[in-house]
């Protein structure tokens, strides 16, 4: 595809949910529809559970819920089967009704009117849209199943800096400016890949790979787009990964579906927990899900996005360069994918697959990379700071290396930023190995041990 311009904001097809959904507020929103009726949709819910429901044929019936100007105005409709008696300025009897959510303040069961807070917004699926805590563990227990059964997990991604990067168009250097003024004479893979949204005022550029990468996962994971960009935006963005719309359909999250400020969640996705596995550049976004992530190393493309993160040199856009697509990161993490989903399914395992966790089985293949590696480091912490709470001490043991503070015949590395020091000797001395600490983040990024040979450390200008 050649530099788009003037793209149309992206409008994804519901998915098997907004299906159900749909079914259940034509229960309560068909005014000609009589109880048996209701009671057949009732008795559907499987089915369209399975997507054999006609979304698009049922958009008008949707709608009516929202004409009505108060209770009084549904027609009688039933819960369980019997009928719910509804008169003109009094509340349905609900007693059987567990109100499992809520459209346009209505329960989408017995349509009694609700609190608007009640729930978890689900906005992105359907707007005003709300669900139980027991309704959204049963759609997560009967949409796992459904899941093993087709042997998949759930994969949410983030946007920028992990798929892709954008920049402001007046944003963009002088020495990025052939991207615009000379796109006739780019390399096809670059146009292919690099967009220029007039309506939106900027450019993005895909990362190498990414296309190969989502028709893999695909086959092994339903996935989400999960940003802390606003909306508008992030259906841009779908669109230019997924034109097709088959990968994420309305699974796209944006900042306004947060439940928590500068934070994203997993309470807002579809998926158990114990299946999902998270692909994002920033960790801090994921405090209480960092079991499920996959840490990935930024995509920074254009200049702007190299200086936001205070880097003081060219970006890939300046250099006319980019990341390789056989080896670079969504290269890499597609074979991590592949091991963590082929020991997951593992069939010569003993346990119950519902049983499995998905982050047990991505502790373990993060642990992998440095197993046996026994470290110490030296100048690399600031005065008084608990060792142990560095991030690189943390990440070097969750790949499964030993740190210590001390020098013994068993350390294997003095991970240094000065072959100056006392440590730095000594593993000179005893033929240890001598590493920079970017050792350690090529190798988490990398998901293998990297030659020691490729870190040197040099000698502090102080100890010169």
């Amino acid at each position: 595809m050649s530099l788009a311009a003037d793209s149309p904001v992206h409008s994804s097809s519901s998915d098997d949910l907004a299906a159900f959904l749909d079914a259940e507020l034509d229960a309560i929103s068909d005014a000609s529809a009589d109880i048996q009726e209701v009671t057949e949709v009732e008795e559907n819910i499987d089915d369209v559970e399975e997507g054999h429901y006609d979304l698009k044929s049922d958009r008008a019936k949707r709608r009516k819920v929202e004409s009505y100007e108060d209770v009084g105005d549904l027609p009688s409709s039933s819960s369980q089967g019997e009928p719910v008696q509804i008169s003109r300025g009094s509340s349905p009897k609900t007693s059987k009704c567990l109100h499992p959510g809520i459209y346009a303040g209505m329960c989408m069961k017995c349509g009694i009117k609700m609190d608007d807070e009640s729930g978890v917004a689900f906005g992105y699926i359907h707007k005003n849209l709300r669900l139980a805590d027991d309704e959204i563990s049963r759609l997560r227990e009967k949409d796992l199943k459904k899941l093993l059964h087709h042997k998949k997990l759930y994969l949410v991604l983030d946007l920028d800096h992990t798929l892709l990067n954008s920049t402001r168009l007046v944003d963009v250097t002088a020495e990025e400016g052939y991207l615009i003024d000379q796109r006739d004479a780019l390399p096809d893979t670059l146009k292919r890949d690099l967009f220029r949204l007039e309506l939106m005022q900027m450019m993005t550029k895909l990362r190498p790979f990414v296309h190969t990468f989502l028709k893999s996962a695909s086959d092994m994971f339903e996935m989400y787009i999960y940003t802390m960009g606003e909306r508008p935006y992030a259906l841009e963005m779908a669109k230019l990964l997924d034109p097709g719309d088959v990968y994420f359909n309305s699974r796209i999250i944006a900042q306004g579906d947060c439940t928590q400020r500068h934070q994203k969640g997993l309470d807002i996705v579809l998926g158990q927990e114990s299946a999902v596995l998270i692909l994002d550049d920033t960790e801090a976004v994921w405090k209480k899900h960092k079991e499920n992530l996959i840490l990935m190393e930024r995509y920074h493309y254009f200049g702007s996005s190299s200086k936001h993160f205070g880097f003081n040199c060219k970006s890939l856009s300046e250099l006319r360069s980019d990341e390789n697509e056989s080896d670079g990161a969504l290269a890499t993490v597609l074979r991590v994918l592949l091991r963590i989903h082929s020991l997951f399914f593992d069939p010569g395992r003993d346990d119950n697959l519902v049983d499995r966790d998905v982050r047990q089985v991505l502790k373990k293949v993060r642990e992998e990379v440095l197993t046996g590696c026994k470290i110490v480091f030296s100048r690399v912490f600031p005065t008084n700071f608990q060792a142990e709470q560095h991030h690189l001490w943390k990440m070097a043991m969750q790949l499964g290396a030993t740190c210590s503070m001390e020098l013994d015949s068993s350390v294997t590395h003095v991970v240094s930023l000065d072959a100056g020091t006392d440590k730095s000797h000594w593993a000179v001395q005893e033929k240890k190995f001598l590493v920079h600490p970017r050792w350690i983040e090529a190798s988490n990024y990398l998901w293998k041990k990297q030659p020691e040979e490729n870190f040197p450390v040099s000698q502090s200008s102080k100890n010169k």
